[in-house]
């Protein structure tokens, strides 16, 4: 069904088309394009207080500049669905997440108005930067470039990194800073108290309204408008150094804050910013979920709410006639907690998600030993290995796709040096609907090829729990454990803790000619697929594995001298992940069974469900059988 839009919004085919609206009927096509999004991601779902926030802002950015030969760049891209809207996607817009549909992030190979690809955060100002230093380089001295930065990725270092290099480039840069106190979860550290501190500040505010009349008059005072531009700077810097200092020390020029939802104001301010030259940086005060009274007074939870009743704020849940399994991410939650009550040596420690985490149960029980660092994963992790060198065992959360921003620190601050940090990474393998920028398909090929690095991944929350445990033994040194988003398989998950020798893999299923090895959830496809093909009187043997690295090179030697033909299974990257882990054992040993590895192929792939994209790769069950008949038959005609 596709949803219709109002009628100033119906008219919107481009940016070219909503230039062509008079100032005052922008509040009307900002409230058009709000409802829009209300009402489609009320049906099909997707994320949705960020784009609320910046409704707005979208509107004014595109009226003001000429994208796309303006180049906007989002951050987060969770933010850009009303700049999809108004970009030429708006009639396709129901597809947003789906299998085969629009992606639910800037996309450079989706549009043209797509300037970068932003899935993660913090990289709009280095990306907008480069753009704006190309473009200078280029000769065209009137191009613009604009970097929206909010959701809290202004904490991750990254930003700041760009900040320090722009403010000496000269380069023709707009930041907007998108300033809603929040990313999934409220902003935390030094830099959002500071922001507070501007934005309550009565000595800044007693003069803000003077700055922008008189700034909002710069266009009339001709080629006069850079000097009285500098001197309104100055004026500011003179009154309000203590708020000025962070911005203006980075040679920025800094304006605001305004309120990001005046259409009106935004337009003119944007208007007067476009003729200044060099780094600037225009903050912007926004609501998270403005204009849907549940999403402004719960921002965390409708932050991705999945469908629900438009009136009513009812989020629809799929309802069960009996118990089911519960998430991998609350299992690690709730037995972080019981393994801290047990040994007063654990902590925990995120990147700015501990809802997404279930980090944020041991927050709430244990304010004292859980952290939240911020959108910084390298602090994330030299952070923990800091910790871990005074006899602490921290496990460190961190989503497999956002653990590689760390990985230069895994590798020196924590391999290197052999320390006790427990890797813990969610949502490893398919992602689903946020697509390739948060698939965590590398994390077993650039974890097992570090000295010192355990590698493993539970089949089920029984042997997550028990993992855990493992690596909060001591002098484990550094510890991956992987686990997909999602549901697991067992209603009845608080099993008692175990120590699993390291090492060791285990049998599910005895068989005959072929050998099932599997690594990880995945796993239970070969069981389901071990069933069916039961049925058909092929018994498959099926071993999980339990640790990618260091292998059980005993089991494999048993199972290389029993099986013919061996298919190794993993919801990760072929290329160096663990069936290459297993070819290798197989080499170094003189084994010459014959080998087909099933997993993710070296190849992007684009969103949908986790099943739809494992049908996709072959690895869902039914592929998996197919490929165990086809390597029969070819026994049967040998």
């Amino acid at each position: 069904m596709i949803i219709q839009p109002g009628e100033l919004l119906a008219a919107i085919d481009s940016p070219a088309d909503l230039r062509k609206l008079k100032p005052e009927q922008l509040l009307q096509v900002s409230q058009e394009l709000r409802q829009y999004i209300i009402d489609n991601v009320s049906i099909y779902g997707g994320h949705f207080g960020a784009s609320l926030g910046v409704v707005e802002l979208t509107v004014a950015l595109h009226y003001i500049f000429q994208t796309p030969y303006d180049q906007l760049v989002w951050d987060v891209g969770h933010q850009a669905y009303g700049h999809k809207i108004l970009t030429g996607r708006r009639d396709q817009f129901h597809t947003n997440r789906k299998y085969k549909g629009l992606s639910g992030f800037p996309k450079r190979k989706e549009s043209e108005y797509d300037t970068f690809g932003v899935g993660h955060s913090s990289t709009s100002i280095s990306a907008a930067l480069g753009m704006a230093v190309a473009s200078q380089y280029k000769g065209e001295q009137n191009r613009q470039h604009i970097a929206v930065i909010g959701d809290g990725a202004m904490t991750g270092g990254m930003a700041f990194e760009a900040l320090n290099h722009a403010g000496v480039a000269n380069a023709n840069l707009l930041v907007v800073l998108n300033d809603n106190c929040m990313s999934i979860d409220p902003n935390v550290g030094a830099l959002k108290e500071y922001l507070t501190d501007i934005t309550t500040s009565r000595t800044y505010n007693k003069l803000r309204d003077e700055v922008w009349n008189l700034l909002g008059k710069i266009s009339k005072f001709g080629p006069n408008a850079q000097f009285i531009a500098s001197k309104v700077e100055s004026g500011i810097k003179a009154a309000l150094l203590k708020q000025s200092n962070l911005f203006e020390s980075l040679k920025f020029r800094y304006f605001g804050p305004i309120d990001g939802h005046d259409i009106n104001h935004l337009t003119s301010v944007l208007n007067d910013l476009k003729d200044i030259p060099g780094p600037k940086i225009l903050h912007c005060l926004t609501v998270k979920g403005k204009g849907f009274a549940l999403a402004e007074k719960d921002q965390t939870k409708w932050h991705a709410p999945g469908t629900f009743d438009k009136i009513t704020g009812e989020i629809y849940r799929v309802q069960h006639d009996k118990p089911q399994p519960p998430k991998y991410q609350d299992v690690f939650g709730h037995t972080m907690v019981e393994l801290a009550q047990q040994n007063d040596k654990i902590m925990g420690v995120t990147p700015a998600m501990p809802s997404g985490s279930s980090l944020n149960i041991m927050m709430a029980a244990m304010p004292d030993r859980a952290f939240d660092v911020g959108i910084a994963e390298q602090h994330a992790v030299t952070f923990s290995a800091g910790l871990a060198t005074q006899g602490l065992i921290p496990f460190c959360n961190i989503y497999s796709t956002f653990m590689q921003r760390g990985y230069d620190q895994v590798i020196h601050d924590v391999c290197l040096q052999d320390l006790n940090v427990v890797f813990c990474l969610d949502r490893a393998g398919f992602s689903g609907a946020d697509g390739p920028t948060h698939h965590g398909n590398y994390d077993m090929a650039y974890m097992r090829c570090i000295p010192n690095m355990v590698v493993s991944a539970p089949m089920n929350e029984a042997e997550l729990r028990n993992l855990m445990f493992t690596a909060s033994q001591p002098d484990m040194g550094p510890f991956t454990i992987r686990y997909p988003r999602g549901e697991g398989v067992m209603p009845e998950w608080r099993t008692p803790l175990k120590e699993i020798a390291v090492g060791t893999g285990r049998l599910v299923q005895e068989g005959e000619e072929v050998a099932i090895l599997s690594i990880g959830h995945i796993g239970n496809y070969a069981v389901e697929a071990c069933k069916n093909l039961k049925k058909e009187n092929i018994n498959a043997g099926h071993y999980d594995m339990r640790f990618v690295k260091p292998l059980d090179e005993k089991l494999l030697h048993e199972i290389c001298r029993k099986y013919d033909k061996i298919i190794t299974l993993e919801d990760g990257c072929l290329p160096g992940g663990f069936g290459s882990a297993v070819i290798e054992f197989m080499a170094d040993n003189q084994y010459t069974n014959p080998v087909k590895r099933l997993g993710i192929p070296d190849a992007i792939f684009e969103h949908g469900t986790q099943l739809e994209l494992h049908r996709e790769c072959g690895i869902d069950p039914t592929g998996i059988e197919r490929t165990v008949r086809q390597w029969i038959m070819q026994l049967v005609k040998v």
